[in-house]
């Protein structure tokens, strides 16, 4: 027998497993704490609760709760987050397809707050009637100030009764305001102006034994061009060549990059971005006006692969396509800045404070830069023209049938991405794409975001509200983060006549429903309800933020394993009592709320 036969075999996972009790051993172990996230994030508990101390101001007696975090981002809250993503959906899908009106009936105002009412006016009248009366400033100003400490004292008042919203804005600003025209430009086509109906609900449809059709719309807005890029072009099963000449995979790791990247409109991709939210403003307000109804809207926005913002909308009732695409092409923002065409000063070597002007000089001359308020006057000549003009590209729209898979599916494709980051669903792979995301980057890293942002010094001007300390090229506005790309606006836009209830409606209308199904059947509530509040009223207790390093506070570890076990006794206890409610009341059974 030769020697090789006498050596024990081996396999090749004997050879790469790692010698027991070493290093690489040890490095192999799952880690405690990500093996229990993991098994927080299957059940559904938050992550990263937050420790709050209640205190009962009638018994006085303290605990420590525990309140979810919230998150919105999957990166920070996985549960949380996804929790979020399933309440949009319950919102879209309750308010999508409604045959009667989402109204809400505004209770009427009781005697008090008339009378609170009264008196604000009376003061209101007074503090005009000052100005007109003959005294000396300094009289007319002691008087003012007496009025706005009253005036401020009963708004106070009156935040604390049942009051919405606010009689007068909080900051008076006697500055005049400045005024644009409101003429729609030449180079745009004109839109229907029709007077807007009252009415949110679609027309319904009759069709064949009396059966009523009541559609809807999917619609997707995306900007205009800013240069051939890499696309994959398919055509049922052909794949038409991009501009380059060759065929894509849906894969491929140029897709998104320009063809030619110099030629690429980087300025105006950055500017769209930046205006995109007002442009989707001007949109809704065009569509409103053309179509002669209050069209509702809930939708969220994206980033296409060639970092371009875009929105998908679900829209109550059906419009004419012809009619949305005349809106699209008449909708446009124009953006009244001081001119920014053209670099005045580097980021190595912006302009200077001097403390003794309290303003920004030139390094060289020592001259101090334009004012903002002196840039806006020279945009009152007549002749003057809006610094830029965003405008909306094209419009992709299809009808949607009530209670079709193709509405489901809808659904979830406006919603897939509200859980992440912007710019990570369009996350740069390859070397080329990175260029491409560095060079918008860059762009938008030098272009003013708001009237306060520090890169007007750049162009010679002091921004509004100029202080010591701007560095331009690092200002904190989130037009410049790497996250956002430029889009600042809300991800998810939701109209306010959508499904006549906020987030916290549905969250209560879940909550209830999960009473009714753990107390034996779908029984009434609202006695219930309306305990809880009278119990947990915002006057009986008191809440403040516990500290982690608090004695009573136990360690984040052992929070989580409690309301794991918590959450598993819950979730079983709660398929117990569904099953025990649709074999008492099948007909009464309703199906398990999305976002429970």
């Amino acid at each position: 027998m030769s020697q090789q036969q006498l050596l024990p075999t081996t396999t090749a996972a004997e050879v790469e497993r790692p010698r027991p009790g070493s290093r690489a051993d040890r490095m192999r172990k799952p880690l405690a704490k990500d093996v229990l996230k993991q098994l927080a994030e299957q059940h559904g508990v938050c992550v990263r609760p937050l420790a709050l101390r209640r205190t009962d101001t009638t018994t006085g007696l303290t605990e420590v709760i525990e309140v979810p975090c919230g998150a919105t981002l999957a990166a920070k809250c996985k549960p949380c987050a996804e929790r979020g993503r399933r309440l949009r959906i319950q919102q879209i899908r309750e308010g999508w397809h409604l045959a009667d009106e989402p109204t809400v009936h505004p209770d009427k105002p009781g005697e008090d707050v008339l009378a609170l009412v009264r008196v604000r006016a009376h003061l209101e009248f007074e503090r005009e009637a000052i100005h007109y009366q003959p005294m000396t400033p300094d009289e007319r100003a002691a008087q003012v100030a007496e009025i706005d400490a009253a005036i401020a004292e009963l708004d106070e008042a009156l935040g604390e009764t049942s009051l919405r919203g606010h009689l007068t804005p909080k900051d008076r600003d006697e500055r005049p305001r400045r005024k644009r025209s409101t003429r729609r430009r030449q180079d745009t086509p004109d839109l229907p102006r029709l007077p807007v109906d009252p009415r949110t609900v679609g027309r319904a449809y009759s069709g064949r034994a009396g059966k009523t059709y009541r559609p809807s719309m999917l619609i997707t807005l995306t900007l205009g061009s800013h240069g051939p890029v890499h696309s994959h072009l398919r055509r049922g099963a052909y794949v038409a060549p991009c501009e380059c000449g060759q065929r894509h995979g849906p894969h491929d790791d140029v897709l998104g990059a320009p063809v030619d990247p110099a030629s690429y409109d980087y300025r105006r991709a950055a500017l769209d971005a930046i205006h995109f939210a007002r442009v989707l403003d001007r949109w809704w307000q065009n569509v409103r006006r053309a179509a002669g109804w209050n069209v509702q809207y809930a939708g969220a926005v994206e980033l296409q692969r060639r970092l371009a913002p875009h929105a998908h909308f679900a829209i109550r009732g059906t419009l004419p396509r012809r009619l949305l695409k005349q809106i699209a092409a008449a909708t446009y923002h124009q953006v009244w800045w001081p001119r920014f065409d053209e670099l005045v000063y580097s980021v190595e070597k912006p302009p200077v404070w001097d403390v003794d002007r309290q303003a920004y000089v030139d390094p060289k001359t020592r001259e101090p830069l334009l004012t903002w308020g002196e840039a806006l006057d020279a945009l009152e000549d007549p002749d003057s023209r809006p610094t830029y003009v965003a405008r909306l590209g094209r419009i992709d729209a299809r009808g949607i049938e009530q209670g079709t898979k193709d509405a489901e599916r809808s659904i979830r494709y406006v919603t897939k991405y509200v859980t992440k980051d912007l710019t990570d669903q369009a996350k740069p792979r390859s070397d080329v794409q990175k260029a491409h995301f560095d060079r918008l980057h860059a762009e938008l890293s030098v272009l003013p975001c708001s009237p306060t942002c520090a890169n007007w010094l750049l162009y010679g001007v002091q921004p509004d509200g100029v202080k010591a300390g701007l560095t331009p090229g690092r200002c904190a506005g989130k037009v410049h983060q790497r996250s956002t790309l430029g889009f600042t606006g809300r991800r998810v836009l939701v109209s306010r006549q959508w499904s006549g209830k906020t987030l916290a409606d549905h969250r209560a209308d879940n909550r209830a429903w999960v009473r009714a199904i753990l107390a034996g059947g779908m029984a009434d509530t609202e006695k219930h309800d309306q305990a809880d509040d009278d119990a947990d009223g915002s006057k009986r207790y008191r809440f403040e933020l516990a500290r982690p390093e608090d004695p009573d506070v136990p360690p984040l570890e052992h929070r989580l394993l409690r309301a794991i076990s918590a959450r598993i006794r819950w979730r079983t206890d709660l398929d117990a009592a569904r099953l025990r409610t649709a074999a008492v009341a099948p007909a009464t059974a309703a199906p398990l709320s999305p976002a429970a």
